[in-house]
């Protein structure tokens, strides 16, 4: 479904493992599908997502262990059960908090259900299911080979970092492959069923929500970690040694909020390389992410300007430097393969005029957090009255503190200030936040659903530079009831957000 970027609408944020539902973590079953159905009720057009590969350390899904593979944890049972693949599952003894996901209890139990699921299918599939399995393999086959035998050599080894491996392995000798590929065949089918299982829904969850007038946003990062199937598959487009280690990482400078800077350890492109092969890597990630999603957003856009890069020795990021990027050649050589690129561009944090030149020669709409335009005065960027028409406008992201928690812990000019601008207080600032949103010039407005729901601290996504405690939150429709949607409905039509069926001025 195409997406017009200067067309006026407005979304919601929400990740899909915060979706409700009995499985422990949020997924593409029936609660993804009634969520759909609330925001085409609620006058919404957009659904966006935070990056639907594999979670990494943390259970960040900004560090996978692919760029190109689905979360397995976001395959939904119910259409496993209901094929006769897997037995209807029970949940372990106390079942799962609804409200937060506990990684712990939750990951191991659902791979017991996939790998379930995943046996019924090699035993009992239909002929029209496995060749409907088997054209699909051999579609992906550019990335799901590597992947799958990368996934299943980890799992075998008891999740070995792919450099600890037998040398002849992790340097990709073909014997060492073919002889992995043999003795690793059943983990291997594993994991191509379950991104077979992946794709599946998520094609199936898009294809209902377009219908419906609503369009995916997907999140795709720009780094990917040392410890993935990209980095084992094409070590030679990375910044490695003789060994397979990073000679520099990624990271960004010190700066007010830290006087050590981030030192975030992924490994730097080699982009003299990518760019000799034309970018072909960063074309086939891109039409894979277009495959799930109608737009995505790009993270740490300002690293295509000019990236901090980390000597790898540097415990943390005072050593680095700026090295210049691949610029505007890289979307170019993207773009003559696919055609005009569906891109918003996060030109957040430590932006340089280089930054906002390369996203205005691309076309590309940037992004305005209004929890910061309070800190200053009238000329702040992050104003809605500064706002250009060319942007995608938020109250807050996944990093940022919910609106509700932002304002119980805003200094007194930030709140001085918010009151007097939008005008709010303590009952309504979540909605006086949401029509600023709405009623600005901004192109397209994306709300998180914790702030629609005018929910505090406790429900906030993420801390940026903590571990433990992140990515855990879920909603239960219980939290939501029938007025938020009702009033987000009239401020998308009272604003002209709002195309679709549902949305409907006041009487």
């Amino acid at each position: 479904m195409t997406i017009d970027l200067h067309q006026r609408q407005s979304g919601v944020l929400l990740h899909i493992t915060s979706l409700p539902g009995p499985n422990g973590v949020g997924d593409f079953g029936p609660e993804a599908y009634r969520f759909v159905d609330w925001l085409q009720s609620a006058g919404q057009s957009i659904w966006q997502w935070l990056p639907s590969t594999p979670i990494g350390p943390g259970e960040s899904p900004y560090q996978g262990v692919s760029a190109f593979a689905g979360s397995p944890w976001m395959v939904a049972l119910e259409p496993l059960v209901a094929r006769g693949w897997l037995a209807q599952p029970a949940a372990p003894e106390g079942g799962f908090d609804d409200r937060r996901v506990d990684y712990g209890r939750v990951l191991p139990w659902r791979e017991q259900q996939l790998r379930a699921a995943a046996a019924g299918f090699f035993a009992r599939a239909s002929a029209e299911d496995r060749a409907a399995y088997e054209g699909w393999c051999a579609s992906q086959r550019d990335w799901l080979d590597d992947y799958a035998l990368f996934m299943a050599t980890r799992s075998s080894r008891g999740g070995q970092p792919w450099w600890e491996w037998p040398r002849d392995l992790a340097a990709r000798e073909p014997h060492a492959l073919a002889a992995a590929r043999e003795q690793y065949a059943e983990e291997v089918g594993f994991w191509q069923f379950v991104q077979w299982c992946f794709d599946t829904q998520v094609g199936a969850l898009k294809a209902y929500a377009n219908e419906r007038g609503v369009h995916i946003m997907g999140d795709l990062p720009i780094f990917v970690a040392h410890d993935s199937a990209d980095c084992w598959a094409r070590p030679d487009l990375y910044e490695l040694d003789e060994h397979f280690q990073p000679t520099v990482v990624a990271g960004v400078p010190p700066d007010a909020m830290s006087v050590t800077g981030q030192r975030w350890g992924n490994p730097m492109y080699r982009w003299d390389r990518m760019a000799h092969e034309h970018f072909a890597w960063w074309t086939a990630r891109v039409k894979r992410m277009l495959s799930s999603a109608d737009v995505f957003r790009i993270d740490h856009f300002r690293g295509f300007a000019a990236y901090y890069e980390i000597p790898a020795d540097s415990p943390d990021a005072t050593r680095g430097v700026w090295k210049t990027g691949p610029g505007k050649a890289l979307f170019d050589a993207i773009a003559r393969s696919l055609g005009e690129l569906p891109i918003v561009a996060e030109d957040l944090g430590f932006i340089t005029p280089d930054v906002h030149e390369l996203r205005d020669a691309l076309n590309y709409p940037g992004m305005k957090i209004l929890q910061f335009g309070f800190g200053g005065d009238g000329g702040h960027e992050f104003l809605p009255h500064n706002w250009p028409r060319a942007a995608v406008c938020y109250t807050g992201t996944h990093d940022n503190d919910t609106v509700r928690g932002w304002w119980n812990q805003a200094s007194a000019h930030e709140r001085a200030y918010a009151a007097a601008y939008l005008p709010a207080g303590d009952h309504d600032i979540h909605w006086a936040m949401i029509r600023a949103c709405a009623n600005s010039v901004a192109n397209v407005a994306v709300y998180p659903l914790q702030d629609v729901l005018g929910l505090d601290s406790a429900h906030r996504m993420n801390i940026p530079g903590t571990l433990g405690g992140n990515w855990e939150w879920r909603f239960t429709w219980d939290m939501v009831g029938a007025e938020p949607g009702r009033l987000l409905a009239q401020i998308s039509a009272t604003s002209g957000r709002s195309p679709i069926a549902g949305a409907r001025l006041p009487e």
